[in-house]
């Protein structure tokens, strides 16, 4: 399988964006989105899902977060599409439950082609710090819209709202973890019926 890496650049009269990313990577991280708490969640993607990941925003914060972590989720999924590439050989299907104390969350991913997200979170409060956690699901929004992808996120159960996101974007990391690996029974096989995906 060549190398799954891409680099994409987005720049708008909101944000300005730049995300490189590499599948098969090692674990290796720089995050700075100006949104500390964002920063942290994506730290799970690259730790769990050994995702190297670097991404920086420059966006209208002293406005709100909202644009920021929306297209930090659209630049994410861009950059992921372009790496994954065609997918032959790969699993294609991913899922994880992951705990962190008393909170539970399931990530089921497909990487179909087709964007569809269902986002089941029942927050125990509406912010982590100054961070409005509603964002999370633009953000989400976003990466599978433009990486092409079915997301089924459903945190079971949780008191405490940092505990709930934590543990779904560590499923989220394992989940991708196991789509995008190769499958040593596919090589070189698109992994659909259709022939593409």
């Amino acid at each position: 399988m060549s190398a799954r890496q891409a680099t994409v650049v987005r720049n708008t009269n909101e944000t300005k964006i730049r995300v490189a990313l590499n599948l098969d990577g090692s674990g290796k991280g720089s995050l700075n989105t100006g949104m500390p708490f964002l920063d942290h969640m994506l730290d799970q993607i690259v730790r769990h899902g050994l995702i190297d990941l670097d991404v920086t925003c420059e966006g209208d914060t002293h406005i709100d977060d909202h644009h920021s972590a929306e297209d930090t989720g659209i630049t994410i999924g861009q950059a992921f599409a372009q790496a994954l590439g065609d997918k032959k050989g790969i699993r294609r299907y991913g899922h994880a439950y992951v705990p962190l104390d008393e909170a539970l969350s399931r990530v089921v991913v497909d990487l179909s082609g087709r964007p569809g997200l269902e986002f089941h979170i029942e927050y125990t409060r509406a912010r982590v710090g100054d961070f409005d956690v509603d964002l999370f699901y633009e953000f989400f929004q976003g990466f599978v819209n433009h990486a092409g992808v079915t997301l089924h996120i459903d945190n079971l159960r949780g008191r405490n709202t940092h505990h709930q996101i934590e543990t779904v974007f560590k499923a989220f990391a394992r989940a991708l973890r196991m789509a995008v690996e190769a499958d040593p029974r596919m090589q070189g096989v698109t992994p659909s019926t259709k022939g593409s995906l």
